[in-house]
């Protein structure tokens, strides 16, 4: 499984930015996979996660702010930003678990996650 994540860049407190990831390897088009976040000296966070059954989990601290989507035709995932806070700046990864459905409490826990994309840094500024 391969997970190659683009779309970061900088942006000003308020703008947007929408993060895509093209996946490949999957049998199953329709495998759980998610956004995670990680700024320097924290841990690696939750962001949105769409499981296999197109239920979907948000962090806290982006609802009603952030959307996560996929294209199954184009085994694209993506995340779409919107008023973008200081906060909120941080290297986004792409991310898929090793098993194509998760439970509903383990959707943001980075531990259950298997696979990994390089990873593409967010900057926002005040």
């Amino acid at each position: 499984v391969q997970l190659v994540e683009s779309g970061g860049g900088s942006v000003q407190s308020g703008g947007s930015l929408r993060l895509s990831c093209a996946a490949s390897g999957y049998t199953d088009d329709r495998h759980c996979m998610g956004w995670f976040r990680q700024s320097p000296g924290k841990e690696r966070e939750g962001v949105a996660v769409v499981n296999s059954d197109g239920s979907i989990s948000y962090a806290d601290s982006v609802k009603d702010r952030f959307t996560i989507s996929r294209d199954n035709a184009k085994n694209t995932l993506y995340l779409q930003m919107n008023s973008l806070k200081p906060e909120d700046t941080a290297i986004y990864y792409c991310a898929a678990p090793g098993r194509p459905y998760l439970p509903q409490w383990l959707l943001l826990d980075a531990d259950e996650y298997k696979y990994w994309g390089q990873g593409t840094q967010v900057t926002v500024s005040s």
